[in-house]
């Protein structure tokens, strides 16, 4: 299936089912001589993996990953990057209920209906499992990007109607120590504390909630994405749309830009100081993309994600005949995905700079 790689220059391929063997990721187009850093990967990794606190999933998965090829003495070689992440705690009987039965708000229908056969263990290839082979993938990028002097920063802002006060910091290593500090990864202490407390009951009831990643990229230059279909924030988009759960996308001033007046929205430039290279304006409404193009500015989005659809309450539905049935979740399920997702919502977005870093050499002789 095409649909299952990713990019142009920097190409990520994944592979694998939440229940088989293990899943991973094929990486084709990473630059020779990157220092591979074998431990920045895994400690990304275990941002993501499952049965970490008490607001997450109890599947227990250690996520160690293994690099097939593409790396000699701890550098890249410039040939695919293959990283493999065995499964471990697969429980397959956890899903015997659903064989012949759609779940509500699942994919079971609809890959039924596209391919005629479904993996029914955990959802397959449509389960929230795969991400880890794209976090792997994402770590990759990052420590491509940072050798330019970018660097990806997101946080959870909101759980249900729980919101988050806005954070201005140019420290993002701050703003990533607060964050690590609490389960659910806001980088407000505050606010973290109200969300867990949140989620929690929501847990007890059996019951799911969703909520709202924002996400910062400092240090990009002007001039990455492309004039019509690949705008920049058009791929960013498509890219966190991609991640399982993902209902809405926003950069800059999003939505709410469109309550304002044009004499409210323009960022008005600032005059370039002499010893600067960094294009300047009053306001970031347009979120550091003008034209489908970087301008300079710190590049700013947020990404909503629904409740998980998996709940520990009966539920009418029907089944592979199409006759009236009823269900209930069993098995280990987030109550509220958010706090796991940050690390996706980053690779993703290391992924799309990374792609279009590399593009963007081609743009100029």
């Amino acid at each position: 299936m095409a649909g299952n790689s990713f990019g142009q220059l920097f190409r990520i391929t994944t592979f694998g089912e939440s229940h088989g063997i293990a899943i991973g990721v094929i990486i084709d187009g990473c630059p020779a001589q990157l220092d591979i850093d074998m431990d920045f990967i895994q400690s990304e990794l275990d941002k993501r993996k499952p049965g970490q606190s008490k607001i997450t999933t109890q599947r227990k998965e250690s996520d160690i990953v293994q690099i097939l090829s593409g790396v000699f003495e701890g550098k890249s070689t410039g040939t695919p990057i293959a990283l493999l992440i065995p499964n471990e705690d697969q429980r397959s009987k956890d899903y015997g209920h659903n064989v012949d039965v759609y779940r509500p708000s699942h994919a079971d229908y609809v890959y039924d209906a596209k391919y005629g056969i479904r993996d029914h263990r955990g959802g397959g290839r449509s389960s929230a499992r795969e991400t880890a082979a794209r976090v792997a993938a994402g770590a990759v990028a990052k420590l491509f990007l940072k050798q330019q002097g970018i660097e990806i920063f997101a946080h959870v802002t909101s759980v249900g109607t729980i919101e988050a006060p806005n954070l201005e910091s140019n420290d993002l290593s701050a703003l990533l120590n607060i964050r690590e500090e609490n389960i659910v990864r806001c980088a407000d202490p505050a606010t973290a504390h109200e969300m867990i407390e949140f989620i929690d009951s929501v847990r007890k009831d059996g019951d799911t909630v969703g909520g709202k990643i924002s996400c910062v990229i400092k240090g990009c230059p002007a001039g990455l994405g492309e004039p019509v279909f690949d705008k920049l924030h058009a791929d960013l988009g498509k890219a966190m749309l991609s991640i399982n759960a993902v209902h809405g996308f926003e950069y800059g001033s999003g939505f709410a830009g469109s309550e304002l007046r044009g004499s409210q929205h323009n960022d008005i430039p600032q005059p370039k100081a002499a010893d600067s290279k960094v294009f300047k304006t009053t306001t970031n409404y347009a979120g550091g993309i003008l034209g489908g193009i970087s301008n300079g500015m710190d590049i700013t989005f947020k990404v909503a994600f629904k409740p998980v659809a998996t709940i520990m309450h009966n539920q009418q539905t029907i089944n592979a005949a199409g006759e009236a049935s009823e269900i209930k979740g069993k098995g280990r399920h987030d109550p509220c995905v958010v706090p796991r997702a940050v690390v996706i919502v980053e690779a993703m977005a290391a992924l799309v700079l990374a792609d279009h870093f590399l593009r963007n050499k081609t743009s100029v002789i």
